[in-house]
């Protein structure tokens, strides 16, 4: 799969959470400031991740997750 394909299915998660257009939901979009997500938002965001993709996003990677594109870039590592 790649990381286009992995943003394109984030999008659809994140805007099905959070009641959010599509269109602001980019690489570069801060998961806090750009969002308005809180870390509740952030863990529920994880989860739906961890679902689709039968992954495992460990608690030392989270810190890292700063901007969508940290997420996708997560989950391609994880799948590849």
């Amino acid at each position: 799969m790649e990381k286009k394909e992995i943003l394109e299915k984030i999008r659809d998660l994140v805007c099905e959470q959070l009641s959010i257009e599509r269109d602001s939901v980019k690489p570069e979009t801060e998961i806090y400031k750009g969002l308005g997500a809180d870390s509740l938002d952030l863990v529920e965001m994880l989860m739906n991740v961890e679902s689709e993709w039968d992954i495992v996003v460990e608690d030392g990677e989270v810190g890292d997750l700063k901007v969508i594109g940290d997420v996708v870039d997560l989950v391609y590592r994880k799948i590849n």
